[in-house]
């Protein structure tokens, strides 16, 4: 019913940055609340940062709140995620995810639809 697809990931040195996208289809995209998660290898899947329908409200995990930043753009149906000073930490796949209704610290299972991952890489 709605389609994600993560864009953007890669190999990056601690300290630097990266900006995520999440192109979405299928569904008006203003009717979803949207999340980042992310999954290291042998790691369950966690909340990093969800933002509501209009951009209005946003909230981040601990590790990285002042460090990430989640944005959208409805008229072009996608939401980014802005990672600056990376650490070696924040290696993982990270999600793109969507659901009707906003939670501040969604769990996987709050999630109605994923994208198939990026993964991005913080060397040192």
């Amino acid at each position: 019913q709605v389609q994600l697809r993560e864009s953007g990931g890669g190999l990056v040195q601690a300290g630097g940055s990266l900006r995520l996208s999440c192109a979405t289809s299928g569904r008006t995209f203003n009717n979803y609340a949207m999340s980042w998660f992310r999954q290291a290898p042998g790691k369950e899947r966690e909340f990093e940062a969800t933002i509501n329908w209009n951009g209005g409200t946003t909230y981040y995990a601990d590790s990285v709140r002042g460090r990430f930043t989640i944005s959208r753009d409805n008229a072009k149906n996608t939401v980014y995620l802005q990672m600056n000073s990376l650490k070696p930490e924040d290696t993982a796949v990270y999600y793109c995810a969507a659901r009707v209704g906003y939670i501040a610290t969604p769990l996987p299972g709050n999630v109605g639809y994923w994208g198939q991952g990026t993964q991005v890489t913080v060397a040192s």
